[in-house]
């Protein structure tokens, strides 16, 4: 069709890559005219997060998006989720957020909505619009557009607070950690609305990252919350990546929550306000969630992993609530996007009425559905090693479906198996059914079979 060279840093979701080497300046510049062109956009939303690229990149993008036509409304350092608000809030034709959460310092990325919020990957755009930046045959600059800064953190907390009955919050003491990435100043932001004694640990934003890239969501990441969390005694403590669209939660004795669980109190919360609505999650962990839909009258709904399928699902089911483990959580009240501010906020709503403390009100789901944590596996041929496994559990006939990867369900575990869309890696996820001597042992069984082949 044409002579376009694909280019590395796109990826399924999002662009992906290492400054300069696989994203710059030039690169922005182009993905700011092919985006334009794409969508026909007049206006564009651009924000970044804290990384030191994050500045140039945004100039030259802006000037791409200015010299297709569209105006663009800058709204400086953010986060993820505040492009996602700007875009619906400003009525904007598209946003781009340039950030690479949770990765190096040296890397940097892109992430792409439409009007609406409405995202933006592999199978709605993004190879198209990659095909344009590669090509590089733009029409000749006619009028620009114009660039102007647009400050709406005040009208971003506001939105977020108005998911939340601010009245019905008890006055806890909460450990804030923004990792030094782009939380800690709309954490000040809405402070003063709060009723919580806020302890802030790693605040500042830093593009050095002085304490490591903030990803909670690794074991080793844990620890500076779990010890401000016992050190001063603190109610719950929360953790936040570097673009803050993830929120990482850990109880009033330092123990890390896994998002799971979070998925399933969450859901339990929504449905007590919408009664019988549609509950979407992702199908690596799934016995806990269906369980607590179906018991509060709700319909859970497996989507595959990745927020452009999961907020596709929302809309088309008009579900009020979806949730991944990973701990993206998606919310029909803030455009069906996901957000890393409110879940922590909605946690603390359902603490001050129950009036219990968040290891109380999660211990029985843990003790019931005990998981294996994301275990992770590099293999040189995925596809190969997940047929094997499928063989290896065939004469016990378990229930099997690949909605996203491999999962096998038995009366008693069930394990989901995903290849990743970037490396040979196979990302691992067992449940068990109030068994956790059961959960190491399908661990060890499942490795063995990986590891073996």
């Amino acid at each position: 069709m044409d002579d376009y060279q694909p280019i590395p840093c796109f990826k399924a979701y999002d662009v992906r890559g290492q400054v300069p080497q696989e994203l710059n300046v030039d690169l922005a510049y182009r993905i700011g005219r092919a985006f334009v062109k794409f969508l026909d956009a007049k206006t564009v939303v651009v924000g970044r997060d804290i990384r030191a690229t994050g500045s140039e990149l945004s100039l030259a993008l802006a000037k791409g998006l200015t010299d297709g036509g569209a105006n663009v409304f800058d709204i400086g350092l953010c986060g993820t989720e505040m492009v996602y608000f700007a875009t619906s809030h400003l009525q904007a034709g598209g946003g781009i957020m340039i950030t690479a959460s949770h990765n190096p310092p040296e890397y940097n990325g892109m992430k792409f909505v439409r009007e609406e919020s409405r995202p933006i990957s592999s199978e709605s755009g993004m190879k198209e619009i990659e095909r344009m930046a590669s090509l590089n045959r733009f029409d000749p600059i006619g009028e620009k557009g114009v660039m102007q800064f647009v400050d709406i953190d005040e009208a971003f907390v506001r939105h977020i607070l108005s998911v939340v009955d601010v009245s019905a919050l008890s006055s806890y003491k909460v450990v804030v950690n923004g990792g030094n990435g782009c939380a800690g100043p709309i954490l000040d932001r809405l402070e003063p609305y709060l009723p919580f004694e806020l302890i802030k640990i790693h605040h500042e934003p830093d593009s050095t990252f002085p304490h490591g890239v903030p990803n909670p969501f690794l074991i080793e990441n844990r620890a500076p919350t779990i010890t401000a969390v016992q050190q001063n005694h603190a109610d719950i403590g929360v953790a936040w990546d570097g673009d803050f669209d993830r929120c990482f939660i850990f109880d009033e004795k330092g123990n890390f929550i896994e998002g799971y669980y979070i998925v399933g109190f969450l859901a339990e919360a929504q449905l007590d306000i919408h009664p019988g609505a549609t509950i979407i999650h992702d199908p690596r962990l799934i016995w806990n969630t269906i369980e607590l839909v179906e018991e509060r009258g709700g319909k859970p709904k497996m989507c595959k992993v990745g927020h452009s399928f999961i907020k596709e699902m929302m809309r088309n089911e008009k579900a009020v609530y979806g949730g991944e483990m990973s701990a993206h959580h998606y919310f029909k009240d803030f455009f069906y996007s996901d957000s890393g501010m409110i879940p922590w906020l909605l946690i603390l709503e359902i603490m001050s009425q129950e009036k219990k403390p968040l290891s109380q009100l999660v211990e029985e789901r843990i003790r019931k559905f005990p998981v294996s944590g994301e275990i992770n596996k590099c293999v040189k041929n995925p596809d190969e090693v997940l047929a094997r496994i499928q063989r290896y559990y065939e004469n016990e006939h378990p229930k099997v479906d690949r909605v996203d990867g491999l999962s096998l369900e038995f009366p008693e575990w069930r394990v989901n198996i995903r290849t990743s869309n970037t490396e040979p890696i196979l990302r691992m996820n067992i449940e068990t059914r109030g068994n956790q001597e059961l959960v190491q042992a399908k661990v060890e069984e499942v490795v063995g079979i990986i590891e073996n082949s």
